[in-house]
């Protein structure tokens, strides 16, 4: 009796669309929400921030779509990145994605966004659950502690910001208490693997921009939750200056690691950080915030211009359709 025959695995193709893809809306969006925030604050026009809050609600729906196809075609190998230490924390990405589509739509369609909202944090929650489920399920290398397990964790600080303008206090108060308490737990874990190791890789080192985002969302959601720019958002904005501070000294770190997906995780914290600073200096106007907002958030602008380029021409190259490795 013959052997049967050997099937080829392909090497490259829709199931090795990376999770990660999802924080480019989660980037793009982000920026969009700054130069909204800029829109009154600075004077710029509004056309800007709506434009790519669209571009990242378009962005969304494709990767949506073809995440869909993905695990139809191949559902173990989904299973595998939604059980794999590092990688399941981007599906974190996917709920915060669509909790920024509902914040741009509020202004235009609160019936629609309410919905959205709403299914964003279903999504957002089942994957903050999931990935505190793969840590829980068994002992974890200190190698897998990487700044991306907070994405999941910043999804309870992003929904207050749109959620209590859609009427959704409590059900806000209760996801930033969720976020609040697991960023605080997850937090010093990842100040200790990075103090005594092992050493992140050179092409997560643009992770580390994510340290950023608990501090910088957790303040605009204390401003919108308690409706001002009182201590407690104030003083999250200063733990978020401070670690802004420290990244910009590693700058040079960074920026040696080779181009990867990784590198969207610069983009979301950064125009969060942006968007706190705005919020703060319009409830404490300076006179000299523009001299500091501008270049923060053309710097932001570009970074975003930059990533999204390498990613285009890394698409249309293929080397997105290709195993990780």
């Amino acid at each position: 009796m013959s052997a049967s025959p050997t099937v080829a695995v392909p090497e490259g193709g829709l199931a090795h669309l990376p999770l990660a893809l999802f924080a480019a809306p989660m980037g793009i969006g982000g920026l969009g929400l700054a130069w909204r925030a800029a829109h009154p604050a600075l004077g710029v026009p509004a056309v800007i921030g709506e434009v790519l809050l669209l571009i990242a609600g378009i962005l969304w729906l494709l990767l949506a779509a073809l995440h869909v196809m993905r695990a139809t075609a191949d559902p173990a190998r989904l299973a595998a990145d939604l059980n794999h230490p590092i990688r399941a924390a981007f599906a974190g990405a996917i709920g915060i994605g669509l909790m920024i589509m509902a914040g741009a739509l509020t202004p235009y369609e609160i019936a629609t966004a309410r919905t959205m909202w709403l299914v964003a944090v279903v999504a957002q929650t089942l994957a903050g659950l999931w990935v505190v489920r793969v840590m829980f399920k068994a002992p974890r290398d200190a190698a897998t502690l990487t700044p991306p397990l907070l994405i999941p964790m910043v999804g309870g600080f992003v929904a207050p910001i749109f959620g209590v303008a859609l009427g959704y206090v409590d059900l806000s108060w209760m996801l930033f208490g969720v976020g609040g308490i697991l960023w605080l737990t997850l937090q010093p874990m990842l100040f200790g693997r990075l103090a005594s190791g092992p050493e992140l890789p050179l092409k997560m080192k643009p992770s580390l921009a994510i340290m950023l985002a608990p501090p910088a969302v957790g303040s605009l959601a204390l401003w919108q939750l308690t409706g001002s720019f009182g201590p407690a958002p104030t003083a999250l904005l200063g733990y978020a200056i401070a670690m802004a501070a420290i990244l910009a000294s590693l700058y040079r770190d960074i920026a040696a690691a080779p181009f990867s997906m990784a590198w969207w995780a610069v983009t979301f914290p950064s125009a969060a950080f942006v968007t706190a600073l705005i919020a703060y200096f319009r409830h404490s106007p300076a006179d000299w915030s523009a001299f500091l907002i501008w270049p923060l958030l053309i710097a932001v602008t570009a970074v975003v211009g930059i990533v999204s380029l390498r990613t285009f021409r890394a698409a249309l190259a293929g080397h997105l359709l290709k195993p990780e490795v």
